[in-house]
């Protein structure tokens, strides 16, 4: 039998256990606030403020965070209960600039339309910025190093930026998408709302694909704009996607009749002059607006296609003619185009940011020897490394490994629509179409001719139109004439 004295002390102990008073669970927390990243037109009625979350959620009792929000109040009285949140791509991409522009966007029309500002992005407190990124970058483009001095320069940056932003105290590890999903959740419930729509633009959209699995309540709809599924690995597939994205331009320009006429044969011509191009650099003097002086280039195929790649909306009707005039010896728009490696380096904004997401989720699960082959797969453009970031430079960046089912395909039946670029090379509609098979409530829409990031196009209103219209009614797919007249838009075929 126990001793009374014993039973007395374990009973104590007891007692002075469960009077411990228990540590306040963290509840983040919108505080409004008058300092605003970009003025807004006094006709809008907004709110402006900051979310706080904790940086790291696995420490209830660590640092927080402050993240910028907009809330812009809809046009219509009333409007409807379910607003509209809207995140950019990148990684590291700021939703902020968006602000101002709140007269383009037909959604207001409806709803309130609310901008969050991811973690770690230029406006978030702290911005994981790499200026030592920007600098070396630069330097890259302009002095043209081997692959080897290439990857040293960025390995070499990314160590002084790592070392910069781990020295003020910032956890580099609790960066990445599934935190950014649980801020939108933090978001909803500080600001009260039961229902919800996203409006997720390239990146962000795999933010909408782990809220769609992880947060599911209360979404309404959603919306990916040049979707990137979580399940495909990009570094694998970019310069794929590079080359059928031309072919899909050659094909359409064969199909054409004008274009067609005034440039025969004008995908083997080209495909063969890519290839030439990469075997025999091309040597080419380019202004130095800096210095003043011209600066001897050695032109490639992977510098012909990167100038075609970068092409927006707009300028693709000129490509087929663009390439027949490279064909003819005249190189002026490549050399515009490469006079802009002397710009001024930027500021890195965000640039830590997408290092800690990328090398968290993306590059654990790429196959290294499908990176390196496909170096010297392609003819047209030998060398181009498809991976965004090199092996040393994400093992340095991150101990941290996303968990498999961040690379995994997301299952759902929330209403979503899809809308691709018919000549998008960075997520290709066939990525989109694959979604389809996953997401079994969804709708997709290629836009004929055109290229990354339809919604943003402020020339042109179709893709917002076809959001505005599914937001309007998810259960049923979007239909435009605007999608007739993008199709039937021709290639221009002279100067």
């Amino acid at each position: 039998m126990m001793h009374p004295y014993y039973l007395a002390l374990g009973t104590l102990l007891v007692l002075a256990w469960s009077c411990t008073p228990t540590e306040p669970v963290f509840q983040a927390r919108f505080t409004e606030s008058t300092e605003l990243p970009f003025p807004i037109d006094s006709q809008q009625q907004f709110t402006f403020g900051y979310l706080e979350v904790l940086e790291d959620r696995e420490r209830p009792q660590g640092r927080t965070i402050q993240l910028p929000v907009y809330y812009f109040k809809s046009r219509r009285t009333p409007a409807e209960p379910d607003p509209i949140i809207y995140t950019v791509g990148g990684p590291g991409a700021s939703t902020m600039p968006s602000a101002p522009y709140m007269a383009y966007y037909p959604y207001l029309d409806d709803r309130d339309f609310i901008l969050l500002e991811q973690r770690g992005t230029q406006y978030a407190r702290p911005h994981l910025d790499c200026p030592e990124w920007a600098a070396a970058a630069a330097k890259i483009r302009q002095e043209q190093p081997t692959p080897a001095e290439r990857e040293a320069l960025q390995l070499a940056a990314a160590a002084a930026c790592k070392k910069r932003l781990v020295a003020r105290d910032i956890d580099l590890d609790a960066y990445h998408t599934a935190a950014t999903a649980a801020d939108i959740a933090d978001l909803r419930r500080a600001l009260g709302f039961d229902q919800y729509n996203l409006l997720t633009l390239s990146y962000s959209t795999k933010i909408a694909q782990v809220m769609m699995r992880d947060y599911p309540e209360g979404i309404r709809s959603v919306v990916m704009d040049s979707p990137l599924p979580l399940a495909v690995s990009y570094d694998e597939e970019s310069v794929i996607n590079l080359l059928a994205g031309l072919d899909t331009l050659l094909a359409d320009c064969e199909a054409e009749p004008a274009c067609r006429a005034a440039f025969p044969d004008l995908g083997p011509r080209f495909r063969q002059f890519l290839v030439e191009t990469t075997r025999r650099p091309h040597a080419l003097s380019v202004p130095n607006a800096a210095a003043g002086t011209r600066e001897r280039v050695a032109v490639r195929g992977r510098d012909i296609m990167a100038f075609f790649a970068d092409a927006s909306t707009a300028e693709v009707a000129r490509l087929p003619l663009e390439m027949e005039k490279l064909l003819g010896g005249d190189w002026s728009s490549i050399e515009a185009y490469l006079a802009d490696r002397w710009r001024p380096a930027g500021l890195g904004n965000g640039q830590g940011m997408r290092l800690s997401v990328w090398c968290q989720e993306e590059f654990p699960f790429v196959d290294t020897a499908v990176v390196s082959a496909e170096t010297q797969a392609h003819p047209e453009v030998l060398v181009w490394s498809p991976a965004v970031f090199e092996a040393p430079i994400c093992q340095l960046w991150t101990s941290s490994r996303a968990q498999p089912r961040e690379n995994q395909a997301v299952y759902s039946d929330i209403p979503t629509l899809l809308i691709s670029g018919e000549y998008d090379v960075e997520t290709p509609p066939r990525w989109a179409a694959q979604m389809q098979r996953e997401l079994s409530h969804s709708f997709h829409v290629i836009l004929p001719k055109w290229r990354h990031g339809p919604t943003t196009i402020w020339g042109d209103p179709c893709a917002r139109q076809l959001a505005q219209q599914f937001f309007r009614q998810p259960q049923v797919p979007p239909t435009s004439d605007c999608l007739v007249e993008l199709e039937q838009r021709p290639f221009v075929v002279e100067d």
